[in-house]
């Protein structure tokens, strides 16, 4: 038996092996001319792949690089478009610089924490007091968003002394919004949108309502008239 996994490994193995077959049948003739007028016929065999994109220029020019990754960079043909380097095909990317340091209470996200930072660094103020409430609440509804349970405010007064390191120590009597503030805003508003729509579709049913009355009325009153006048004929 002649087993996929005994034969050549495919280098893009979305266009099948008959296409790898060609490639290398095209990367065997001796004459370049012949090369260059078989390797557009395979091309277009690609093309017929992805028959929306085979025109743009764009996908045609990645055409013309797969030729090259398929034959290993070793057919000889004159491409419309410079040839890639290999290296630089199969070169790596660079990795992305992560902040490694985990979070303590991850639910609250790491911009509570920098948001924090930013607020140590002012000075003691009417301005900086505000700021430090509207972080309390800020990291309340977090809790509420990722907690199915209610939160009483002195937990959350202690998770921010601990996410400050000490820094901001609220009275732990410090009452906090609900947390629920914006959902019931966003329901309420949706409501009163659904309302208004019904309140419009039963205000536009009335009028083709009337419309049809006045209609079949009109009609009405054209048919006595015909029937009138041909009595009295």
């Amino acid at each position: 038996m002649d087993y996929n996994t005994q034969r050549k490994k495919l280098q893009l193995p979305e266009y099948g092996r008959n296409i790898h077959k060609m490639v290398e049948w095209v990367k065997a003739l001796p004459n370049k001319e012949g090369r260059n007028r078989q390797i557009k016929a395979v091309i277009a065999v690609m093309g017929n792949l992805n028959t929306h994109l085979r025109d743009v220029n764009d996908f045609r020019h990645k055409l013309w690089d797969h030729i090259q990754v398929i034959s290993d960079f070793q057919i000889d043909i004159d491409s419309p478009y410079p040839i890639p380097e290999k290296e630089v095909l199969q070169e790596k990317p660079k990795k992305l610089s992560y902040k490694a340091n985990p979070l303590n209470v991850p639910y609250y996200g790491r911009y509570i924490l920098e948001m924090i930072d930013v607020i140590l660094k002012l000075e003691d103020s009417e301005k900086k007091q505000c700021l430090i409430m509207q972080i309390a609440n800020q990291i309340k509804k977090s809790y509420i968003a990722w907690n199915k349970d209610n939160v009483k405010d002195d937990i959350i007064i202690k998770d921010l002394y601990h996410l400050s390191g000490g820094a901001i120590n609220l009275d732990i009597n410090t009452k906090l919004c609900s947390g629920k503030l914006n959902t019931q805003i966003v329901a309420k508003n949706e409501t009163n949108q659904q309302q208004k729509k019904n309140n419009n579709n039963k205000n536009n049913n009335k009028k083709k309502k009337n419309n049809q009355n006045i209609h079949n009325n009109n009609q009405q009153n054209r048919n006595k008239n015909n029937n009138n006048s041909n009595s009295s004929k």
